[in-house]
């Protein structure tokens, strides 16, 4: 049966010895500042709804302090909830006993962190298949799988290498295939490219999307980066202050900002590298003209096409090569430009 994904209802914590004593409040309407300033309790996360598709990466994003990384460590429950429900393929995980969970844990999830958590006394093929040892699993088996993930993202030949003699793109290329090793359903990742430098962060983008391709894992990461952001997900949650502010496709945020906060965060994102070619184009009046363009190619990609073409004018077409739409050159120039209002609106700090 095909995964349904996860699914975030309702979902409140609140940080502190009495957290549930109070719920209620927070429920009425008790603001994170007067928990935190009458009760001495922390609002962590506040009516959290989320779908996260199964096969896709959702980005959680948001500021230093908005609750991203308290929200993924509820997936694998290395947090309780206050209340709510995360359900994986109909089942909460806030209610599986121990067994159950240790369970899921085991066999339905596997981690990516920022600081990469490699154990420095274990190679790069023991760090690979140590979930594979936890389970049990045969050392046959379990070296010939790992040397396939690590073969997989580039690491062939480091096999006998200790952490302290790769570096931080390669150690974070050890995590991520020891990950992969586990073979999990939900790929977990915590700010994983964050301590990066910024083309190895790029690079390590492009392994990801390239593995998503052919293994259509649940991922969900976690990122304070916009453009990683937009060029990762599938689907985007942008948090503020522990709340969902908006949540959608790259191309709906930054077309559609919900509020002044949201519009300061994409002001300055390279539209042509977001939106599609099918969000603007025209229906087709008459027979195709100039360059065929893919309806999910970027306006800069397509832009760079009609360019090299000497055209103003060209076709979209579907996936099976069939034109479905026109766009003109002069369109895509004036959807790459950042709408004038709004610009001056400030990201409040947190």
């Amino acid at each position: 049966m095909a995964s349904q994904g996860i699914e975030i209802r309702g979902l409140y914590k609140i940080f502190g010895p009495r957290g549930r004593d109070y719920i209620e409040a927070v429920y009425r309407g008790m603001s994170k500042t007067e928990l935190n300033g009458t009760h001495g309790h922390v609002l962590g996360l506040k009516d959290i709804n989320i779908s996260m598709p199964a096969g896709g990466i959702t980005v959680v994003m948001g500021l230093s302090g908005s609750g991203k990384s308290t929200l993924i460590r509820h997936i694998n429950r290395l947090i309780d909830p206050t209340a709510g429900e995360v359900l994986y393929d109909g089942v909460d995980i806030c209610r599986m006993n121990q067994q159950e969970l240790r369970e899921f844990r085991r066999h339905k999830t596997a981690m990516v962190f920022q600081k990469f958590a490699l154990l420095p006394h274990r190679t790069v093929l023991e760090n690979t298949l140590y979930g594979l040892d936890i389970q049990g699993i045969d050392r046959s088996v379990s070296e010939k799988t790992a040397r396939h993930w690590i073969d997989r993202v580039g690491l062939s030949g480091f096999e006998r290498h200790y952490p302290n003699q790769l570096s931080g793109g390669m150690q974070q290329r050890v995590g991520l295939a020891r990950a992969l090793t586990n073979d999990a359903d939900i790929l977990l990742m915590d700010e994983a490219y964050s301590a990066l430098d910024p083309l190895i962060r790029v690079d390590m983008q492009t392994v990801l999307l390239d593995l998503q391709q052919e293994l259509k894992k649940t991922v969900v990461f976690i990122t304070h980066d916009l453009d990683e952001a937009l060029r990762l997900g599938d689907k985007i949650a942008i948090l503020r202050d522990g709340e969902v502010v908006q949540q959608g496709s790259g191309q709906e945020i930054v077309l559609s900002p919900a509020d002044d906060y949201i519009t300061a965060f994409v002001k300055e994102v390279n539209r042509g590298r977001v939106i599609r070619v099918a969000t603007i184009m025209s229906p087709l009046a008459g027979p195709p003209q100039g360059p065929a363009l893919e309806a999910n190619a970027v306006l800069e990609s397509a832009a760079q096409t009609m360019t090299a073409a000497g055209q103003s004018v060209a076709h979209v077409v579907d996936t099976s090569g069939q034109p479905i739409g026109s766009i003109d050159l002069q369109a895509i120039i004036a959807s790459m430009v950042t709408p004038s209002s709004h610009l001056d609106q400030p990201i409040a700090a947190e």
